[in-house]
Formats: structure tokens, C-alpha cells, sequence
């Protein structure tokens, strides 16, 4: 497919896309920070397919901004991976039609900005704890984002999944009559769940870091075969990551949306993790059968 069309003014954006909305046009949205990967055009072709429902072409929607409001001071805002002639291609391939990348943050935090989204229970713990004022920047930015582009859906990974609680709990809360979908999360042949941020890794850190879909894979085999109890599962979470020179963020046995730790492993209750393999912090998470 060809590249789309890119655009670098938010106000001319949102003018196209209020322009197609109010002309019937059904939009769909990924937001993105770039550096993209198969998971990331995943949701790009879904978007694609979605938008087209409806029985008329409609308008497959991409943004790029590595969004300096969600990043802590001595998180890694400055080496976070960029390449967006690269991804320009990548997002053709899986049909979106337009993209926004902003050249500078002032474009989407100008001068006197001073309105933040905070979302309030669902933002607390796992992330939410250890990154503070992490989810007011990507509640801000995802709602400026939506704002720009009118979307009648917005799609986003799985495998950030406190991020996507937080973002359907705003859309909610703040009735924006938007649908918030979540993808499956795509994993490299060995399992490890794609992220931009893999591109950190050495080349001895990547093969250990494989030990966290195996450790949650086994959580799930010993859940489905009638280990329910949280704190045994989470144990052997744990274990494997250590035996595998990871230092632990966080291991946990949440429920799904509310993300509070339960007291027995429910069918749909979320393993989710975080963890560092030397300098990269990494994140993952399945549902137990």
C-alpha cells in the first residue's frame, strides 16, 4: 500500500478529521509512540477492518508522539527509540490513511497548559505505584488525542493492561462514547511479548527474558489444572524470574478491571508482572483460564 499522508499541526488534523466525521466518514484510531512493531500493526489492520465497517471507506487513523507527560525524570525519554520513516512505512503497510506526529511537544502541550486527566482506583498499584504521575500523562495525552481525532473507536495492546483499564475507565467516566479496544498481545516465536522497548536488550539479556511468558504460561497451566491461590502462583512467577537474573518491579494476581489483588485465582483474573533485565524494564500479563 502506498504511505499516508502525514501530518504535523494537531489543529490541521483535527479540522480533517472533524471534516470527515461530520461528512458520515467512520474513524478508527491507534495511538502509538512509535518505534512500531507487529503488535502495534495489529491494531493498525484492525483499525483498518473497523473503519471500513459500515458499508463505505472510512478513515484509518495513526499517531506518533513519544509523550514527554508520561515519562518520570530519570526514565528514558531521551533514548526511547524513534524512527518514523520507518514507521510511516510500516503504518501504509497495514493501511492506515493518515498519521499525526507532532515535531515538538509544545505542539500538544503549548504554552500555558495546565489541564491534566487523572483517573482515580483503577490508576493505583502495579505501574500506578512504581511510575508516579505515569497515568496522568497518558490519560492527557490519550484525551487530547481523541479529542483531535473524533474517533468512533480507538484500539490499544493488551499487554499494557492497567494502561487500557485506565483509558476505558476515562472514556467512561467522562462519556466520550468512544469504543476502547483491546488487542492480543503478540509474542515473538519464544514467546517474548513485542515492545519497543526490546530493542534495549543485549544480546545476553535477550534470550533470559523469554522466562517471563514462561513463568506466566506456567501460572496459567498450574491455574487451569486447580491452583487457585494467588499467592503460590505469584510464587512461581516470581522464582522464575530471579532464577533468571531479573530484578522484580512487581508480580501480582489482580482482578481484570478493577486491578485489586483477589483473594482467590478466579477464572479471567489477570497475572500480571513487571520486572527489570538489566537497565530495561519490562511488562507482561495473561488472563487465567
Amino acid at each position: 500500500m502506498s504511505s499516508p499522508e502525514l501530518i504535523r499541526d494537531p489543529a490541521a488534523w483535527q479540522r480533517r478529521c472533524t471534516a470527515a466525521r461530520d461528512g458520515g466518514t467512520r474513524i478508527a484510531l491507534v495511538p502509538t509512540m512509535g518505534y512500531l512493531h507487529d503488535g502495534h500493526l495489529s491494531l493498525m489492520r484492525e483499525a483498518r477492518r473497523r473503519a471500513d465497517q459500515g458499508g463505505r471507506p472510512g478513515l484509518s487513523l495513526a499517531t506518533i508522539f513519544v509523550n514527554p507527560a508520561q515519562f518520570g525524570p530519570s526514565e528514558d525519554l531521551d533514548r526511547y527509540p524513534r524512527d518514523l520513516e520507518g514507521d510511516l512505512a510500516r503504518c501504509g503497510s497495514a493501511g492506515v490513511d493518515l498519521v499525526l506526529a507532532p515535531e515538538d511537544p509544545a505542539a500538544v502541550y503549548p504554552a500555558g497548559f495546565q489541564t491534566w486527566v487523572e483517573v482515580g482506583e483503577v490508576s493505583k498499584g502495579l505501574c500506578g505505584d512504581r511510575r508516579p504521575g505515569h497515568f496522568r500523562g497518558v490519560a492527557t495525552v490519550v484525551a487530547k488525542l481523541l479529542g483531535l481525532s473524533r474517533p468512533h473507536v480507538a484500539l490499544f495492546g493488551d499487554k499494557d493492561w492497567q494502561q487500557l483499564q485506565v483509558l476505558r475507565r476515562m472514556v467512561l467516566d467522562l462519556d466520550m462514547g468512544i469504543e476502547v479496544v483491546g488487542m492480543p498481545i503478540i509474542r515473538e516465536p519464544d514467546g517474548l511479548a513485542l515492545s519497543s522497548r526490546n530493542a534495549y536488550l543485549s544480546a545476553d539479556e535477550r534470550p533470559r527474558a523469554v522466562a517471563i511468558s514462561r513463568a506466566l504460561d506456567e501460572a496459567r497451566r498450574r491455574a487451569a489444572a486447580g491452583d487457585r491461590d494467588p499467592r503460590e502462583l505469584a510464587a512461581g512467577i516470581t522464582r522464575a524470574l530471579l532464577e533468571a537474573g531479573m530484578r522484580i518491579d512487581y508480580v501480582e494476581l489482580v482482578h481484570p478491571e478493577t486491578l485489586r489483588p483477589v483473594a482467590r485465582a478466579e477464572p479471567g483474573t489477570r497475572a500480571i508482572l513487571a520486572a527489570f533485565l538489566g537497565r530495561t524494564r519490562l511488562i507482561d500479563n495473561v488472563g487465567l483460564p
